[in-house]
């Protein structure tokens, strides 16, 4: 099926709550972000995934989360107290503003503070990662079923679908997302015009959750390097999204964008971001293209696999 995914990690502060040095315009960018974001998915009817990190699901807290077994300190930068005076710790407004959305979002999970699951953590923090992320979530309503990876570090995936998850977002064919940096060269020749659009085929995994992988983060190419090709004229990035796009419509394939909501700190980061969701409008307008949410991808997968064959 000729299907174009969209998630969103949703963090906030606590994507690098954790830094020795914390990127402050993106930080302090988060949340009009968010909102900018939402109301281009709005804007273009066009459904994403939005993994949002557990704790922001809270209306308040104590700051120390002394029930949590981690690490000492894990939690010291957790100002506590309501979620009206911790705007960054807190969506307070935000996750309302995406269940008031017109368009049918899938809401889902990004750990509970952004602790990533290496496979060798411990498995008691582990599962206290997962297991509070849907239990704040539980507690506005929602069953999350969506699983997005911190740092995209994947481990414990077994312990996903005790707490409801159905899938989660694998590493993509492009780059070994594994919590290592890397460098900015390869980010840009990620983006370069050329090669093939790395379209995924989403699967069923040994846990019996659907593997939706990743084909294209929107933002390797960032900051400096950004500004300069957007001064230029070109956006190797944008050329790379819209190649995937149209693949997926001619080869009945799925493309699978991804990036964060404080990725938009510039008007160069939106105009990137409202141009790929423009193509999208327009394929699908002339083509068989659809726009599904890995929820949706996961069930139509589980459907398929559940069919039998003649």
């Amino acid at each position: 099926m000729a299907t174009v995914v969209i998630s969103v990690d949703a963090e906030l502060a606590w994507g690098s709550h954790d830094f020795e040095s914390v990127p402050t315009d993106r930080v302090e960018s988060a949340r009009d972000g968010w909102r900018t974001l939402l109301d281009r998915f709005d804007r273009y009817d066009i459904p994403a995934t939005w993994a949002i990190v557990g704790h922001l699901f809270l209306a308040d807290c104590e700051g120390e989360h002394p029930e949590h077994p981690s690490l000492d300190g894990w939690f010291d930068a957790d100002p506590g107290g309501p979620a009206s005076t911790s705007s960054r710790w807190f969506a307070d407004g935000l996750v309302d503003a995406l269940l008031d959305s017109p368009v049918e979002h899938d809401i889902g999970g990004h750990s509970f503070s952004h602790r990533q699951l290496n496979p060798d953590l411990d498995r008691e923090i582990a599962r206290a990662e997962i297991a509070a992320t849907a239990e704040a979530a539980a507690e506005r309503g929602l069953d999350l079923e969506s699983f997005v990876h911190p740092g995209n570090v994947i481990g414990h995936c077994d312990l996903l679908g005790e707490y409801g998850f159905t899938c989660y977002r694998g590493h993509g064919p492009d780059l070994p997302y594994d919590g290592t940096p890397v460098e900015p060269a390869r980010k840009l020749l990620s983006g370069a015009v050329g090669g093939r659009p790395r379209l995924v085929e989403p699967s069923i995994d040994e846990h019996g959750l659907v593997d939706v992988p990743a084909s294209l983060y929107l933002f390797d190419v960032d900051g400096t390097p950004r500004r300069a090709l957007h001064r230029a004229g070109f956006d190797p990035v944008l050329d790379r999204a819209k190649r995937g796009i149209e693949a997926a419509a001619e080869q009945d394939g799925v493309y699978h964008l991804w990036l964060h909501p404080n990725n938009l700190v510039e008007d160069s980061a939106v105009d990137r971001v409202e141009r790929i969701l423009e193509h999208v409008d327009d394929v699908r307008a002339r083509s068989d293209l659809t726009v599904e949410t890995m929820a949706a991808v996961a069930e139509r997968v589980r459907a398929d696999a559940s069919t039998p064959t003649v």
